[in-house]
């Protein structure tokens, strides 16, 4: 007996030892579970930074930069290019030189209009003044018409005569003729006449006046095809980058073909969409700065040089356009991503200004709390305030926060004590 006593004794340690393990092992289990249940992720909140004593900073609202001016260069004339001397990249300078078309026939043009407004404007000359030569000339004339009224006189009479003395002697179409001859002949002496009047006392006035018209429209059409001519050259309107290219030299261009695009980008613009519920913060707004993803440890000084009047139908926010100078040790480029912040001033308040939405009650407790972020431990702590009245701008604080803090502005009833957080869109520091 005590044998097989001591037999059962011994197999039923490793059974002992096999159940300690298992509950070792639970017990271990659990250990982990626990731990990892502490380690909860940092939870992103919207946030305010507290301004002075009448003033906010908003978190900032996103945009991309612009040049402050862009445009496609093209031709007002047809033609092909004979030089394109600029590379995509290329820096130029207001009245630089871009590109030419080949302007041979566009002087001829202005060749042809130039002698044609030269020679009206000696015959308007010749109107104006009586020359000895050309009153000479026209008395020669009238002299010359009046022997040929005289001849033609004869003729006519002595055909007359002829038919009168023997009617079958002369045909009556040659008396016709002769008659014809004599009036044309008086014609001819009447244009002379008015040729040696003109000649002696200038033209009428109303022929003066037709010529001054043709030298008008003469000048317009040389004007015309000066400009054409310079319309073959493509100059810079404003200094800027060459950021497009869309011809080849040698090239057949067609007027007002897109060949080169150039951007001013001395200064930068920005769009930002304001939300309708902010837009009446806007005459209070100071103090702007942008800082670009690209470089976020600078921040840039921008002022407002446009406000959009009508709201979009979709986010219903307004467009509000801002402008700056190129920061030093940067280069903003077009297309780059940012964000802008501001201070918001409240005039009429007698303290800090918070969003509503950051002040909450807690259920059995008299007071109103915010949740202030400490920046160092990223944690937040309820804090108890005194609430004045509510303004356009938000609630008016009197005390219990300071100014340069940050309180939460969103999810502040599911936050907790100590609690992890991450300040969203917030500007990076330098």
């Amino acid at each position: 007996m005590y044998s097989s006593d001591v037999n059962k004794g011994d197999s039923a340690v490793p059974r002992l030892c096999g159940i300690a393990a298992v509950v070792l092992a639970v017990v271990m289990l659990a250990a982990c579970e626990q731990e990892v249940a502490k380690v909860e992720p940092v939870r992103p909140i919207r946030a305010v930074q507290v301004g002075g004593a009448i003033s906010q900073r908003d978190a900032g609202l996103p945009g991309r930069a612009k040049a402050t001016q862009e445009v496609n260069l093209s031709f007002r004339v047809s033609g092909p290019l004979i030089a394109l001397p600029i590379n995509i990249g290329d820096v130029v300078e207001t009245g630089a030189m871009l590109a030419r078309i080949d302007s041979r026939d566009f002087e001829v043009s202005l060749r042809n209009v130039d002698g044609q407004l030269d020679q009206a404007r000696s015959q308007l000359e010749a109107m104006r003044i009586a020359r000895p030569e050309d009153i000479q000339r026209a008395r020669a004339g009238v002299n010359e018409a009046q022997a040929a009224l005289k001849l033609a006189q004869q003729n006519a009479d002595r055909l007359q005569g002829i038919q009168a003395e023997d009617p079958g002697a002369v045909s009556q179409s040659m008396i016709d003729q002769a008659v014809a001859g004599k009036s044309a002949a008086d014609a001819r002496l009447a244009s002379a006449g008015e040729e040696l009047s003109i000649a002696q006392v200038g033209a009428r006035p109303e022929d003066i006046a037709a010529k001054e018209a043709e030298i008008d429209s003469l000048e317009a059409a040389v004007q015309s095809a000066s400009d054409e001519l310079s319309y073959t050259y493509l100059r810079a309107p404003f200094d800027g980058s060459i950021v497009a290219k869309y011809v080849e030299n040698f090239e057949d261009v067609q007027a007002k073909q897109a060949i080169l695009r150039l951007l001013d980008t001395s200064r930068i613009e920005m769009v930002v969409d304001v939300p309708e519920t902010k837009i009446s913060n806007l005459p209070y707004v100071r103090n702007i700065q942008v800082r670009f993803d690209a470089f976020p440890s600078i921040e840039i000084p921008a002022e407002i040089k446009e406000v959009g009047r009508e709201a979009s139908l979709t986010t219903r926010t307004y467009p509000i356009t801002l402008i700056m100078d190129q920061p030093e040790g940067a280069t903003i480029l077009p297309g780059m991503a940012g964000r802008a912040t501001a201070e918001v001033a409240t005039p009429g308040t007698s303290g800090l200004v918070v969003p509503v939405a950051a002040v909450f009650s807690v259920t059995g407790e008299d007071g109103s709390y915010v949740w202030v972020i400490d920046e160092t431990s990223q944690t937040v702590s309820r804090r108890a305030v005194v609430t004045d009245q509510i303004t356009p701008h938000g609630i008016a604080v009197t005390s219990g926060i300071e100014p340069g803090e940050w309180v939460a502005t969103a999810g502040v009833n599911s936050l907790r004590e100590g609690q992890q957080v991450r300040i969203m869109d917030k500007p990076q520091e330098g």
